[in-house]
């Protein structure tokens, strides 16, 4: 090759090498899509396609399942029941932020004499108490409580924000005529806490829940402390053994 047929190939890889960083680079760069956790691929340490590592959406085959500790109706007055739902969530640090459910109501022949759908949270690290109030039977016995979630439940990383929510001093009195028990519920954190709901739960020396109520502050400020107060119109028909008092609000991203 001459001295001219040289030059002109170095001056045409001199042109092309010029485009390529200029235009090519650029290009490269706007073609480029950096690992997210939306992109459909399982990268930055992710378990399962865009859930684990890093993401908000957690692989629920990573965590310790949840259950379903025990569902019960519990007769209030003129064929009105009230119904609770205790949810076990061992995981820390993960939850799930809206989830359908069905509460079904059956007499001892195993016919549905009522049912009611909702839609609650699972608190990450604790038990999530599920209470719906005031369904009515039409005056037929409830003998059997069936409770199951109706969506499928998204594990995402959260926290417990009902965990600063301090319930003490509970106290029940008038058990044989119209009982009401109290409490002192006390907000330790620096944040006002808004609308929290209280669920109470109350059991016999044996264990097994009786009766069941529920109720809401509208405001909470950082180290105030209200008393919360339930009550029910008839006698209870058990002995008092013990009383949880568990408060709720949606958990929230950490």
């Amino acid at each position: 090759m001459s001295w001219a047929s040289r030059r002109r190939w170095l001056y045409a890889g001199g042109v092309f090498l010029f485009f390529a960083i200029v235009v090519g680079v650029p290009m490269a760069i706007w073609i480029y899509e950096p690992p997210s956790c939306s992109d459909g691929k399982q990268n930055q340490e992710e378990t399962a396609v865009d859930k684990g590592g890093p993401c908000p959406i957690l692989d629920e085959r990573a965590l310790s399942p949840s259950s379903i500790l025990w569902s019960r109706a519990f007769p209030v007055r003129g064929g009105l029941y009230s119904a609770v739902a205790y949810i076990e969530n061992p995981n820390e640090g993960a939850g799930v932020q809206k989830v359908n459910y069905r509460f079904g109501l059956y007499d001892e022949r195993n016919v549905l004499v009522a049912e009611r759908r909702g839609t609650t949270f699972i608190i990450p690290g604790g038990i999530t108490p599920v209470f719906e109030g005031a369904i009515g039977t039409g005056n037929r016995a409830v003998a059997r409580t069936y409770f199951e979630f109706t969506s499928r439940s998204v594990w995402e990383r959260l926290e417990n924000v009902a965990s600063v929510l301090l319930v003490n001093n509970k106290n029940i009195a008038d058990v044989d005529s119209t009982p009401r028990l109290s409490a002192r519920v006390k907000n330790t954190s620096v944040v006002a806490v808004l609308d929290p709901s209280f669920v109470a739960v109350v059991f016999d020396p044996a264990g097994n829940a009786f009766v069941a109520s529920a109720t809401t502050l509208p405001r909470l400020a950082p180290n105030e402390e209200k008393e919360i107060v339930f009550t029910w119109p008839d006698p209870f028909p058990a002995t008092v053994g013990r009383i949880d008092i568990l408060p709720l609000l949606p958990p929230r991203f950490q």
